[in-house]
């Protein structure tokens, strides 16, 4: 819960499941608005309508492909044009396939740098200046402990995160004198549906299980930071206090961590 949500709106990609969806349902707790957009238009309606049934909220819902850029503006002008502010900007969209560089296809490569990277900096992009114009709003960029630590068989996605890291930080310093906050957040792996692409093989999922994060908690941190300014969102502490010591002593890191990530 975090009362400061209180009929504020919150848009949400990503929102058809996982720690999106469960984003959603804190928000609705919280007595925030909510627009929801995912590519699963049946799940959308049936979350918005069941947020709408049991809160005092007004919940819409876009299906979108935030890799189709021409869709994405076209959603967020709509959004702009027909609500009076957005108070948070929740990029939550994204996907990963775990492989060796050599492995990945190009048209993988291309997608997953449209999804997690031009498809939240467009989305950003939309919504700034009705924020800058309220002179207040709050950006939220999922991103991954894959944008601190870079690992074996992620190279592509580590690359996508690291891009979401580098956009968040210098977005961060260029609005923080005009009442914007900018958070990124950083999981390891979370138990949802994303390792059923990431990881067809089911080995890493088995190899970290006991290390996973649970998608409620991660949301419930999300949004009990919604509108302050923190600036980013750390899960778990170990692997926290990892990227520092990968940030300290990378070769030292890679050589002694380097058979577990390999477990991907």
């Amino acid at each position: 819960m975090n009362s400061r949500l209180k009929d504020r709106l919150v848009v949400i990609t990503g929102a058809s499941s996982g720690i999106g969806e469960k984003i959603a349902r804190i928000v609705a707790e919280s007595g925030g608005h909510l627009v929801l957009l995912a590519r699963r238009k049946d799940r959308l309606k049936k979350l918005s309508d069941e947020l709408q049934a049991s809160h005092s909220i007004s919940c819409t819902y876009y299906e979108l492909d935030v890799s189709d850029l021409d869709a994405v503006s076209e959603v967020f002008t709509d959004i702009t044009e027909n609500f009076d502010r957005v108070d948070v900007l929740v990029n939550n969209a994204g996907f990963g396939i775990f492989r060796n560089a050599e492995e990945a296809t190009f048209e993988e490569m291309q997608q997953m740098f449209k999804v997690n990277v031009f498809g939240l900096i467009a989305a950003t992009k939309l919504v700034l200046p009705m924020m800058l114009a309220q002179r207040e709003g709050h950006i939220i960029n999922v991103a991954s402990q894959a944008g601190k630590i870079a690992t074996p068989k992620s190279s592509i996605y580590s690359a996508t995160k690291h891009a979401v890291l580098g956009f968040t930080n210098s977005l961060r310093m260029e609005v923080a004198d005009r009442g914007i906050f900018v958070t990124s957040v950083n999981p390891g792996p979370i138990e949802t549906d994303f390792f059923n692409l990431a990881d067809t093989s089911g080995d890493y999922v088995k190899n970290v299980q006991r290390w996973m994060l649970n998608p409620e908690a991660v949301a419930q941190k999300i949004v009990s930071v919604m509108l302050t300014n923190k600036r980013e969102i750390n899960m778990p502490v170990w692997m926290e206090l990892g990227g520092l010591v990968y940030r300290l002593m990378p070769s030292l890191f890679e050589k002694v961590a380097g058979n577990l990530f390999r477990q991907k």
